[in-house]
């Protein structure tokens, strides 16, 4: 991976270190949040016959993570387009 400069290498990697830390915080709060803490909460609503909170501990989690990888790559390949550092 080539850059023109080594401001836009940092600008590139500091674009990158943001979208993986907002990933990452949504992740651990469907996770963590949504299936260990506010379990309770989100019992009292329910989702195809599921409790919400059972739901997210269960399913929810692993749907929302396989959602994060697909933004991952397509935002991932929005910024090697910007940066000019795009395999095509």
């Amino acid at each position: 991976m080539a850059f023109e400069s080594q401001e836009k290498a940092k600008a590139y990697w500091s674009e990158n270190l943001r979208l993986m830390a907002i990933l990452l915080a949504v992740w651990f709060s469907v996770s963590f949040l949504f299936g260990i803490v506010l379990v309770d909460l989100l019992n009292a609503f329910t989702i195809g016959g599921a409790k919400l909170g059972f739901w997210f501990s269960q399913q929810g989690s692993i749907y929302v993570f396989v959602v994060l990888i697909f933004v991952y790559v397509w935002r991932m390949n929005v910024l090697d387009k910007k940066y000019n550092v795009d395999e095509a």
